[in-house]
């Protein structure tokens, strides 16, 4: 996200030319061939981005949960998601089942640690 939003409003400017003829986003999409959701997703934005005031449940959700992460968590989930477009649907649920297992794992082997740290009397 940019950290300063832009001073044009794209989503309003189009919204607004769009209305004054009488245009669906359908329409829009017919005639030119574009699909503003690919251009969202190729520019790693929500299609809600373009039009303000069109925030859909699953944004409200989205950010909730993000506004419960830390930076770190925000920086290490962008990093899987940049590297998980590459990947096929059979890859993605391994990468997931590797994450399951190692946080699994974790716990334990911290517990081993601190056990194995203990000073004996």
């Amino acid at each position: 996200m940019p950290k300063e939003k832009p001073r044009v409003n794209i989503g309003e400017v189009i919204k607004t030319y769009r209305s004054q003829r009488g245009l669906s986003q359908g329409d829009i999409e017919r005639r030119t061939g574009l699909l503003l959701a690919k251009i969202a997703e190729a520019m790693d934005i929500s299609l809600a981005d373009f039009f303000p005031g069109t925030e859909t449940p699953r944004d409200r959700e989205t950010q909730k949960a993000l506004g419960e992460l830390s930076q770190d968590e925000i920086r290490f989930l962008a990093e899987i998601k940049k590297y998980s477009t590459t990947l096929s649907e059979g890859d993605k649920r391994l990468v997931l089942a590797m994450i399951r297992k190692m946080a699994t794992l974790l716990p334990a082997q911290a517990v081993k640690k601190l056990v194995a740290r203990r000073p004996t009397v």
